[in-house]
Parts: C-alpha cells; structure tokens; sequence
C-alpha cells in the first residue's frame, strides 16, 4: 500500500522538465549510499550521503548524511568505509520520511547510478515506492560518453579508467573523505560540473541535450 509521503512525492511529477530548459537552470541532487554489501537483494544501506547542485554551482549548505540502522553486518566492507553502527543511525522509515522531500523532482546524479538508485529505491519499497520518477545522470557513463562519443562500445573500454578516484584525478579534482557517503557525493558533484562543462563545449547545453546525448 502506498503511504502518504510516497504519493506527496509522486504529485511533483504531474509536469515534465521542458527540453528546452537550459543546463544552468536545472537542479540536481548528487548522492553516494555506503552499503553492507554489493547485493542488492540481501544488502542494505548503512549511508547516504546527498548534496545539490543548481546554477551550475554546489550547494555547500544542502550537503546531507544520515546513517540508517541495518542488523546486517560485513567485516569487508566494514574495512573501506569503517561504519560499524553508529548510535545516530536512523530507522528506515525516518530516512525515507526526510528523503523524499528532500530529492523532490530534482535530476538525480550518481556515479555508476545503478547499483545506488536500486538500493535507494529498495529501502523505499515498503512504503510503496515500486520505481524513483526522476530523470538520472550517471557521471560514469557520461565520462564515457564524452570522451569515447555517445555510440561508445564499453567491451572497448577499460572501466577502472572511470572509477570516482580516476576521473578526479584525470580532471583535476582533489580526493577528499572517499569512502563516506558525504564525500563521495561531494566528489561526484564536483566531477558532475567539469563533465558539464566538456559537454556545453560539445553544445550540449539543454535538458533536451542532456538527456538526448
């Protein structure tokens, strides 16, 4: 059954974003989730960490991170991002309850979104969220796609070249706090607005663009 917080997030998709709509003028919601685990059917999420960014600026002020209590335990990935249980850790549905107010209908950026929107949206799916409504950007693929062209062929690529550490070290980003949740996020918005840049310079410069290219 739906719950009311899930359909007051629902309603902020009754109008689409115009394809005419310039870049700069677009909101998006960076986030990076530390999980117990790679599986997304047996993991959950430890951390989240979000940050926004508008006018082609990061908003310092939005940055968010929140841990969410989980009886799982990994000694593995317990040694990269060191999240035991903290005592500040929040229930499931309290995350959920300040999540989805929080990303409202901003774009949502992840880098390599996949596997963080599929467990953003499983922690969802008790209160009735099946499937996230936002538009997504994945910072991995549009590397990718700028550097190789929009028809690149990944079995030609080598992906450790497109980790978060690479890219921040290929376009000059200092690596700060990897491995949390804010951090990460922090680092990805920063990689979000060079990106950004290259693609206007390819006149990519609308949410038409955006998401065509």
């Amino acid at each position: 059954m739906k719950s009311a917080m899930v359909a007051q997030y629902e309603e902020n998709f009754s109008k689409q974003i115009s394809k005419k709509l310039p870049i700069s003028e677009l909101s998006f919601l960076v986030v990076d989730t530390e999980t117990t685990g790679l599986d997304v059917k047996k993991d959950h999420i430890l951390a989240f960490g979000g940050i926004k960014v508008s006018n082609n600026r990061i908003l310092v002020q939005s940055s968010r991170e929140q841990f969410v209590h989980s009886k799982k335990k990994n000694a593995s990935s317990i040694k990269i991002h060191e999240i035991v249980q903290p005592s500040n850790a929040i229930s499931p549905r309290e995350f959920v309850r300040g999540f989805l107010p929080y990303l409202g209908s901003d774009i949502l950026v992840a880098h390599h979104a996949g596997f963080d929107l599929a467990m953003i949206e499983k922690i969802c799916y008790p209160f009735g969220l099946r499937k996230l409504a936002n538009p997504v950007v994945d910072t991995g693929d549009l590397a990718m796609r700028l550097e190789h062209g929009i028809h690149y062929d990944p079995s030609r690529i080598n992906l450790r070249d497109y980790s978060l550490d690479k890219l921040c070290e290929r376009y000059n980003i200092p690596i700060q706090d990897r491995h949390t949740a804010a951090g990460d996020a922090f680092l990805t918005a920063q990689l979000l607005l060079k990106l950004l840049k290259e693609a206007e310079k390819r006149g990519v410069v609308t949410y038409g663009d955006l998401m065509r290219w």
